[in-house]
C-alpha cells in the first residue's frame, strides 16, 4: 500500500531530484513533487512524496524536524485535499447578479 507524505518548510531552491534523494535513503520512492506557484514559477516551499507504507513510516521518523539548508523540514502523512467548490459565483457567494422586473427589463 502506498502512502503520500507531505513535506513542508522546504528551502525554496529544492528540486524534485533533491527531494527524491532525501527520501530514497529510507526506501523506494514512487514519486516526488515540489509544488510550484503557477504565476511566479517558483517553489512554494512544500511538496509530496509517495512511498510504500513501511518505508513512509521510516522516512517520517528519520526526516521530520531534520535541518536542510537552515530550515527544519516537516514530514507527515498527507491529508486528503479539501473540496473548495467550483470557483464560480453561483451558490450565493457574491458576484454580480442582475435583477429583472416583471417586464424582463434591467433595473
Amino acid at each position: 500500500m502506498t502512502k503520500k507524505l507531505y513535506v513542508g518548510n522546504l528551502p525554496y531552491k529544492t528540486t524534485e531530484e533533491e527531494l527524491r534523494a532525501m527520501f530514497v535513503e529510507y526506501g523506494t520512492v514512487e514519486s516526488a513533487a515540489v509544488v510550484i506557484d503557477k504565476f511566479s514559477g517558483r517553489s512554494k516551499g512544500y511538496g509530496f512524496v509517495e512511498m510504500p507504507e513501511e518505508d513512509a513510516q521510516k522516512a517520517i521518523e528519520g526526516l521530520n524536524g531534520k535541518e536542510i539548508d537552515g530550515r527544519a523540514i516537516i514530514v507527515n502523512e498527507a491529508r486528503p485535499r479539501e473540496d473548495r467548490g467550483t470557483g464560480n459565483f453561483d451558490n450565493n457567494r457574491g458576484g454580480f447578479k442582475p435583477r429583472f422586473d416583471r417586464n424582463d427589463s434591467y433595473r
